[in-house]
């Protein structure tokens, strides 16, 4: 893997492409620095015709984990905001939940003690709260909470916890020929419903994990039925693998923030020719949150230690970004 950082020649095609765009800056949100030179270099070098590293548009694939590399991730995954809602939305058919594990202590509003089950019990919470709908109902039901659910913390809706400097890195990858991809360990089915609308990345460009489907013919219409099983997992060691099945083609970028994703920056550095890995650390305490190696969420140590010596780029929230999330709507 060539570094960004390795040579001259792409530090000059850098200044060259920054002198044409310094009266628009196309990552406002970013501060000047290491981190916002890397990314610039590194387009400027694939995207420019005549350079030696130039990579053909179709090509150009660009992945990026979700939970806390575009939007937040504490205090806890959104998505088990969403399973936590539908389980009170649940109760009243499931009485027996009442004595039952570990939805007794969900209903209870002890998410700690519900959670103490660990993985067994976190599959148990998204299997009956993820199935026994259509997939087109369950598209509906995650669009309508999403659009209400606020965060526990911020009280901002959730759709507003994205960040921002990635937002426009989004977009300034796709204003040059960039196809964005989310690759993820949360679920596809609960991403695709929104993820086009909050990032422009639309539902066949989202992977994620997934659960068994079924097809089946109700009232004479044919329709896909989610099962309370799960098919796939997209993390760590499956995000190559979803990568693979999904998009086909080996990235030559790839964003995370976690040991979770290590994975896919490795498989993304492994290929041929000019490659970029990020990974933004959390260490902003007052705008966001300040976590790394010994998180139970979003973990990262083993990722910040080959970042290191890798000479992969690590974004500074703290230093690196002038803002944090959108403006208020």
């Amino acid at each position: 893997m060539k570094t960004i950082h390795s040579t001259l020649a792409l530090l000059a095609i850098a200044l060259a492409s920054f002198s044409t765009t310094r009266a628009q800056d196309p990552l406002p949100s970013w501060n000047e620095g290491a981190a916002k030179s890397s990314i610039i270099a590194f387009v400027a070098t694939v995207a420019a015709e005549g350079s030696p590293d130039f990579v053909p548009p179709a090509q150009r694939i660009a992945t990026f984990d979700n939970d806390g590399t575009l939007w937040c991730e504490q205090p806890m995954y959104f998505q088990l905001l969403f399973a936590i809602h539908r389980v009170g939305v649940l109760a009243p058919q499931h009485p027996e939940w009442k004595d039952k594990e570990p939805f007794a202590s969900l209903l209870r509003g002890d998410v700690k003690a519900a959670l103490a089950g660990g993985e067994k019990a976190l599959m148990e919470i998204v299997a009956v709260t993820h199935s026994g709908m259509t997939t087109e109902e369950f598209d509906k039901t995650v669009k309508d909470w999403v659009a209400t659910a606020e965060h526990p913390l911020t009280k901002r809706p959730l759709l507003e916890m994205v960040y921002q400097p990635m937002i426009e890195l989004l977009g300034y990858l796709r204003a040059h020929g960039f196809k964005t991809f989310i690759v993820s360990g949360g679920g596809i089915e609960f991403m695709r419903p929104w993820t086009e609308q909050v990032y422009g990345i639309p539902p066949e460009q989202v992977v994620g994990s997934s659960g068994k489907l079924k097809w089946e013919m109700v009232d004479g219409k044919p329709t896909l039925m989610k099962l309370p099983a799960i098919d796939f997992i997209d993390d760590k060691q499956g995000k190559p693998v979803g990568i693979q099945k999904h998009i086909g083609r080996r990235p030559i970028a790839a964003f995370g923030n976690s040991d979770g994703d290590l994975q896919m920056l490795q498989w993304t550095a492994a290929g041929p020719g000019t490659r970029f890995c990020l990974y933004v650390h959390h260490t902003d305490a007052e705008r966001e949150f300040a976590y790394d190696r010994n998180s139970h969420i979003g973990q990262l140590d083993k990722g910040l230690d080959e970042a290191a010596a890798k000479g992969w780029t690590v974004v500074d929230m703290k230093n690196d970004w002038k803002t944090i999330f959108p403006p208020p709507r």
